[in-house]
């Protein structure tokens, strides 16, 4: 009997319609027919496709037409570019007068167009819960639960960034605004860079900053400094992070970014003693060691609290997975906010499928895979550090080259940059001849010109040239810096 009681209840859930609001649509629409000033209340994160009535939908695509060619929209306008009938007892015409004739205050639009919004993402929650559900119950066997989790996570992350759950093709159109967009504000940034910029000027010239949506391969062989440098470059984003409030109520970043730090290799204390040494320039041993002196410790404690305010988020867990940072980036970005990701390094990761991991080649390969389809969904810049092999240190001339990275083939394959990071004078610094030798003196005057000198090599790029970049290096504080070049240096008097 209990259950026959039940049976109500359910039918009744089963014909619930999605939630909707048509009053809200129709009083949106006719506002902005009134006064066209309305749709610039709502255009930055209302799109047709999240209005419930399909003919709202077509009503508000016509007249983001017009508005947008600097026509004027009203009801006798637009109404040519509408079907002309309707309902059986209304026809377009009627209909476009009515909800102008019965629009609210311009005033009201931005809430309206609100309420539509919210609502269309519920009914877009519905949808990825529903889909949740179906596919829990007729899952396949190789079908585990992470993997669905994943997959769910990843839908939800789209749902919050983009507004809406959709996918497939884009007209033109849409591309092309996205382009224009970034050329303005590469025009209206510092240093009119599209990318991020990096606090390195000959690189950032070369590369125009880091890219949105880049997977970045950072490479050298130990020693070399390229956690060094991507701690640099990490810091400075960060500490450059500036922000606005878009109209929907969303943080936008205009200058630098929120950085996220994934060391697999390093803990955390580890790299924020090497930031530290850098910033405060006191050797990071003599940081370790406590070998400082009251003024030194004073400057610690100052750019402690300075490095304190920088939205840098780093993730020191081992052996993690390319799934699992997938889903841990997402998180960081809904949370706080994400404009670059750094990966140290590649060949610690480890991948998500059985079948990847008893071959190294297809495990690599689906790593780097998946990092190229994160940094395109979070529109972030990755830069994935990665080791090289050792055929360098048997030639002659140790610059590395793209054969070099290891299980070379995904990885150049996968990558929009491909950085080199090398140093003369570490390798020469092991060539020393015996003191007081002919040879000696001539190795001295190799190494003065050498000294403190760095060159990353930009191997691959995929809109931009390749070439060499001279940056300084600090051993010390582990530092790169933009190296004084001799024509931008002062007349000397002699």
């Amino acid at each position: 009997m209990a259950e026959i009681a039940r049976l109500p209840m359910a039918e009744e859930k089963a014909f619930r319609l999605a939630p909707h609001n048509v009053e809200a649509e129709q009083a949106l629409l006719g506002a902005i027919l009134v006064n066209n000033e309305a749709f610039y209340r709502v255009s930055d994160f209302l799109e047709s496709d999240h209005f419930y009535e399909p003919i709202h939908r077509e009503i508000y695509d016509v007249i983001g037409k017009f508005v947008r060619a600097g026509k004027s929209a009203d009801p006798i306008t637009i109404k040519t570019h509408l079907p002309e009938a309707l309902l059986a007892d209304m026809t377009m015409a009627q209909y476009l007068a009515r909800l102008a004739a019965e629009a609210t205050t311009v005033l009201n639009a931005a809430d309206y167009g609100r309420s539509v919004h919210d609502l269309a993402i519920r009914r877009s929650l519905i949808a990825i819960g529903e889909e949740m559900v179906s596919t829990a119950y007729e899952s396949e066997v190789e079908t585990t639960p992470d993997k669905q989790i994943e997959e769910v996570e990843g839908a939800l992350f789209q749902l919050a960034e983009k507004g809406r759950y959709d996918g497939g093709f884009q007209g033109f159109n849409a591309a092309l605004k996205d382009a224009i967009r970034m050329a303005g504000d590469a025009y209206s940034r510092d240093g009119s860079l599209s990318g991020t910029a990096t606090g390195l000027s000959d690189l950032d010239r070369l590369m125009g900053g880091l890219q949105r949506s880049d997977l970045i391969i950072l490479a050298a062989r130990p020693a070399m400094g390229k956690t060094s440098l991507a701690t640099n470059i990490a810091f400075h984003v960060a500490k450059e992070w500036q922000a606005d409030v878009t109209p929907d109520g969303r943080s936008k970043t205009v200058n630098g970014g929120v950085v996220g730090f994934f060391s697999l290799e390093m803990s955390a204390e580890q790299l924020a003693t090497r930031i530290l040494a850098e910033q405060s320039e006191i050797s990071s041993s003599d940081i370790r060691r406590g070998n400082i002196h009251e003024s030194q410790f004073s400057k610690l404690v100052d750019v402690s609290a300075q490095m304190a305010q920088v939205p840098l988020y780093i993730d020191d867990t081992g052996g993690i997975s390319v799934a699992q940072l997938a889903a841990r980036a997402r998180r960081l970005k809904r949370q706080k906010g994400l404009d670059l990701l750094i990966v140290d390094y590649l060949q610690l990761l480890s991948g998500s499928s059985k079948a990847s991991s008893q071959n190294r080649v297809q495990e690599l390969t689906e790593i780097t895979t998946t990092l190229k389809a994160l940094a395109k969904e979070l529109e972030v810049p990755i830069i994935a550090l990665s080791q090289l092999s050792r055929q360098v240190e048997n030639r002659d001339d140790k610059h590395p080259q793209l054969a070099d990275l290891r299980e070379s083939g995904s990885i150049e394959q996968d990558a929009d940059v491909v950085l080199f990071v090398y140093r003369e004078e570490y390798y020469l610094k092991n060539k020393e001849p015996k003191e007081g030798s002919p040879d000696h003196l001539a190795w001295q005057g190799e190494m003065e010109k050498v000294y403190g000198k760095a060159e990353v090599i930009i191997g691959k790029q995929r809109h931009g040239p390749t070439g060499t970049v001279q940056l300084s290096f600090e051993a010390q504080f582990t530092r790169f810096g933009n190296l004084a070049r001799a024509d931008y240096l002062p007349e000397r008097m002699e």
